[in-house]
């Protein structure tokens, strides 16, 4: 069995990753143009371990504020909103951000025109500013909706748990690779749809189910071990086919609250699911190397008690998110 054999080592990084929410959680610009060279700014700032994120908007010299800023903390962020008039636009000004590289705080920009053309760029640790372009390049789309995609997987706590119950399931490397295939193109399948408008589901059964499906892959493994195989120990790719339909609408709705840009919309849809497959793949291949070396220095007897306490705490963890999300229906 390949992925038997990584308790502590994964305990440990689902462990930091949780510790380290906070840090890795962005901030958020939004500038939407409701009359010629006029704006409303809506700002989120996130709580880094109970205390605000300390960041300041400096926008373009010739903008003025036209109202006061209104604030309120709304789902652990703060947000700040207010108006603005800039007498010569924001094409090729300059918006710079202080604060980003001492709470160590991305940034998500987003600027939406009269025009329906829409802008959004990631403004890193280390680079604080970013000058609007004339025209916003196809690549600058598909680096920033790459990211995100990266970013989402690797942060969503409930996907990552969903891809680990799997990989404690397959066998072999073959049922590895049509496993996350079919979980690939499941939730590509319904994160497009979703995004388009083709579809749609509202988002909290659809999380609440997705916690459920952690509980189910979570009992299919102590079956398992217990000597009694059902379908998603025989066929793993069909049971991440049809939850897969159901993360896709995860990943939709992780996406509404970015919003795509007008006037390339299927581009940063594409990028987006790049990145999303980009995480997954980096956190499968982290699982495996770490199993493959624990395998070298654990004995079978400890890989089997680890394995079981690692899918009752995986188990636990899901059905008090499930629990948690039913409550807020």
């Amino acid at each position: 069995m390949i992925l038997k054999t990584f308790f502590k080592l994964s305990l440990l990084i689902f462990l930091a990753t949780s510790s380290f929410s906070d840090e890795i959680r962005m901030a958020y610009l939004e500038l939407q143009e409701y009359q010629k060279n006029s704006f409303n700014v809506v700002f989120k700032t996130p709580i880094n371990k109970g205390k605000k994120v300390n960041l300041h908007v400096n926008l373009p010299s010739t903008c003025k504020n036209t109202t006061q800023t209104t604030k309120e903390l709304v789902n652990s962020a703060y947000l700040n909103s207010w108006s603005v008039q800039c007498n010569d636009g924001l094409l090729e000004q300059t918006i710079s951000i202080d604060g980003l590289k001492e709470w160590n705080t991305d940034l998500l920009l987003k600027i939406d025109f009269l025009n329906q053309t829409s802008y959004t760029a990631l403004v890193p640790t280390d680079n604080n500013s970013y000058t609007v372009p004339a025209q916003e390049s196809s690549y600058e789309v598909a680096q920033t909706y790459t990211f995100l995609g990266i970013e989402h997987i690797l942060i969503g706590f409930d996907h990552l748990l969903f891809v680990f119950a799997l990989l404690l399931i397959v066998t072999n490397f073959r049922q590895l690779i049509l496993t996350i295939t079919a979980f690939t193109l499941a939730h590509s399948i319904t994160l497009a749809g979703s995004a388009l408008g083709y579809m749609s589901l509202p988002s909290a059964p659809v999380e609440a189910i997705i916690a459920l499906s952690i509980i189910f892959l979570a009992m299919e493994v102590i079956h398992k071990k217990r000597g009694s195989s059902g379908l998603a120990s025989r066929l793993p790719w069909i049971v991440s086919f049809v939850f897969g339909l159901l993360h896709g609408f995860g990943f939709a709705g992780a996406l509404a609250e970015i919003g795509l840009p007008e006037h390339a919309v299927p581009l940063a849809l594409l990028f987006f699911n790049v990145g999303v497959e980009i995480g997954q793949l980096i956190f499968v291949g982290v699982i495996i190397l770490i199993g493959l070396a624990l395998k070298k220095v654990t004995s079978k007897s400890v890989q089997d008690k680890s394995q079981t306490l690692m899918v009752y705490a995986i188990g636990s963890l899901a059905s008090f998110w499930f629990i948690e999300r039913v409550s807020g229906f």
